[in-house]
């Protein structure tokens, strides 16, 4: 008997006598939980939409991307964009950047993109790590914080912002209502925006003078670095 017959049990057909569908291929799913603090959850939806509208799934930049990126890093080490372009697993990354093949910085170009990419990645990952520590804590913010002020008038200037977004539009087309409104929020997101640059005058000076990173490993950059790169058990 064929081994593989028992391997792969045929569907069972319906009454209808059609045979069952396969199960859904699930969908793909990566997140960084940065808490909004980051411009990456903004782009994430920017390019998705693009990619999507278009059915450039690998020619745009995205989520997908940047999963793969990560993968890169972790097999290759810090930094190998070389080593990370050239293994045929990640071909995905190479897609967005075929049509600029023929310029003559290209390399240098696509390199630098992926650093800057990974930057932001690597930043939404400490900012994760650490609201991760924080409900571990269980710690909480002090509501009368600098940074919490700052934080409030930001979002109320965002929220200001796009709920009277049309109203350019209106005002150009000549509707005077809509250009005395538009006046009026003009004049609050101006007056947030003074004191939220007073808010940032009273954050506590101790934040620059935190040491950094090298000095609290007592390590330069350059061993960081080499470091991170190396892919030794340590």
């Amino acid at each position: 008997e064929d081994p593989k017959a028992e391997k792969e049990p045929k569907a069972e057909p319906r009454a209808n006598g059609r045979r069952d569908e396969r199960p859904e291929k699930p969908r793909f799913m990566f997140n960084i939980a940065d808490g909004g603090f980051t411009e990456l959850h903004t782009l994430w939806q920017n390019e998705e939409r693009a990619a999507i509208s278009s059915g450039k799934l690998n020619e745009i930049w995205h989520r997908r991307h940047d999963y793969w990126l990560l993968a890169g890093i972790v097999l290759h080490g810090y930094a190998r964009w070389t080593d990370v372009q050239n293994d045929s697993a990640f071909a995905l990354l190479n897609e967005p950047f075929k049509g600029e093949a023929a310029k003559g910085n290209f390399l240098e170009m696509k390199n630098k993109f992926l650093a800057r990419r990974f930057k932001l990645l690597e930043q939404a990952l400490v900012i994760e790590e650490q609201l991760r520590r924080a409900a571990y804590l269980n710690m909480t913010q002090d509501p009368g914080h600098p940074a919490m002020a700052l934080n409030s008038r930001f979002a109320e200037v965002e929220c200001l912002a796009e709920s009277h977004q049309h109203l350019s539009k209106e005002s150009l087309a000549g509707n005077k209502p809509a250009n005395a409104v538009l006046h009026k929020v003009l004049n609050q997101l101006e007056e947030l925006l003074s004191d939220m640059k007073a808010d940032v005058t009273r954050l506590p000076a101790t934040l620059s003078r935190i040491p950094p990173i090298a000095a609290r490993l007592q390590m330069s950059e350059r061993s960081i670095l080499s470091r991170l790169a190396s892919k030794g058990s340590d």
